[in-house]
Formats: structure tokens, sequence, C-alpha cells
């Protein structure tokens, strides 16, 4: 199996996520004892949020070409970076390393598309809803229509997502809020949701939306799960 780096930490509660999901994905093709060789650098996540709050995009990415370059050194032959909203710098950090990095939005938008949809509702941080670094991917690169909330219902889950699931706090009364998002975006024309920050798969279920979600944490695991098995 190839080693998998995992630049995680953003929050630990979704890299958590993504470590069972890749070992799981793997006991289950390869038998009962078997499990993934990962390497993982995970950060303090109240030093990226206080920069990723003052728009310091810059030391952000300093930071993440560090990690990906510790890891490939170490061994890794696939990265990850396990947080939607980092991928603001998948570009910089694709190029200060010789291995590959998959990038989450692609797996995401191939499901989507074998799904046979085409309009799609994003739910993430208002910096994932609102830049074009992840929008900007899934409509030139793979020709999706995508809508996201209008201002408050992006600032509701923005702050549910710094305030509550980035702790570990899953909250009935905030699974209503991502309730009525959702059904708003089903409302403009919304074909599925896609669970656009790796946190808010703790707190949506299938069932908390009338149209397919897509979980962005799951696809991007799975997809390590695939190229670390590739012969």
């Amino acid at each position: 199996m190839r080693m998998i780096g995992l630049i995680g930490g953003m929050s630990w509660e979704s890299s958590a996520e993504y470590y069972r999901i890749i070992n799981e994905g793997v006991r289950n093709q390869r038998g009962p004892t078997a499990s993934a060789p990962c390497l993982l650098w995970s950060f303090d996540f109240s030093e990226i949020e206080a920069l990723q709050h003052k728009g310091d995009w810059d030391g952000l990415t300093a930071k993440m070409v560090d990690a990906a370059q510790r890891l490939e050194a170490g061994g890794a032959k696939v990265l990850l970076i396990c947080t939607n909203t980092m991928h603001r710098m998948a570009p910089a950090v694709q190029a200060a390393v010789s291995i590959p990095l998959l990038h989450i939005a692609d797996p995401t938008a191939e499901r989507i598309k074998a799904a046979g949809f085409s309009k799609v509702g994003l739910l993430g941080t208002a910096f994932t809803m609102e830049h074009d670094f992840y929008k900007g991917r899934l409509i030139n690169k793979y020709g999706l229509d995508v809508i996201v909330p209008n201002d408050e219902d992006r600032a509701t889950v923005h702050r549910i997502i710094y305030e509550e699931l980035v702790a570990g706090r899953i909250e009935e009364a905030s699974r209503m809020a991502y309730q009525a998002v959702i059904a708003r975006l089903v409302e403009a024309g919304a074909e599925a949701i896609i669970l656009g920050c790796t946190e808010i798969m703790l707190l949506v279920r299938p069932e908390d939306s009338p149209v397919p979600i897509f979980d962005t944490t799951a696809l991007h695991a799975e997809a390590a799960i695939e190229y670390a098995l590739k012969a």
C-alpha cells in the first residue's frame, strides 16, 4: 500500500473521521487485520482559525507547504488536505511537492456528475461558500451550477461550524437550522447538497435533506483508499 500523508487538525474532529474511514475501508478490502499506512501532520487549529479570520492567507500557505514537504520527506506517496477551506492554497501545496495532492472537490464532483445532477447547493465555511477557489473548480472543471445560501444563512452555517462542530458540539437546534438552510437551497433549485466542510458530516445526516447529500469527508477519504491500494 502507498503511504498516505494527511494534513489535518483543521479541526481534529474531522481528521479523526478521515483516519477512521480510511482504515475501515482498507480493512474491508484487505482483511480484518489490515490498516492503512498513514502519516498525519496535525495543526493546532486555534492558530489556523486566527489566521483565517485575519485573512492572512500567505501565512497559512506557508504553513501548509511546510506540512506537505515534511510529509513527503517522511515517505508519503500521496497527500490529502483534510479540510475544504484550506484547499484555497492547494495549487501552492501541489507546486511545492513532487507527490500528488488529491483535491477534495474532485471526487465529490465526479460522484455528483455520475449521479446525473448538475445544480448543487454548497454548504461550508464562509470562505468556501464565498470565495472562488472551491466553487470555481466545480464550475470550470466539471460544469456544475453551484448555488450558496443567502447572507443570513451563510452566517449561520459558518457560525455553527466554528463555534460548535470544531469543538465537538452537536446541537439539535443547529441540525434544525441546517435543515432549514438546505430546504431553501432546494427551493432555489438545488438537486443535491454538498457538505463542503469536513465537520458538517458530524451534524447533517442523509435524512436531514430532501435531496441527496454528498459528504466531502467520506468521498475524499475513499479516494485516498483507492489511490493507496492501486497496484
